[in-house]
């Protein structure tokens, strides 16, 4: 009942794992121009609401130490 069944257990696996492929891996050879997932009109908008917040806490942080005044 148990004879060769390493042997057919291993032949069962390494015939899949031709035929399979690869987890994570692309079936499209060209590149796909997204970084994180994102278009490159998604980046510009997540940039342009980062460059927002970093101005407006900066003039937030000279009103705060009276470096200007209105």
């Amino acid at each position: 009942m148990f004879d060769n069944l390493r042997e057919e257990s291993s032949k069962d696996f390494d015939e899949q794992a031709k035929f399979q492929p690869a987890a994570g891996t692309r079936r499209t050879g060209g590149r796909s121009g997204r970084f994180l997932g994102m278009t490159s009109i998604q980046r510009f908008v997540i940039v342009l609401l980062i460059m927002f917040t970093v101005c407006v806490l900066g003039t937030l942080c000279l009103l705060a130490t009276q470096r200007i005044m209105f």
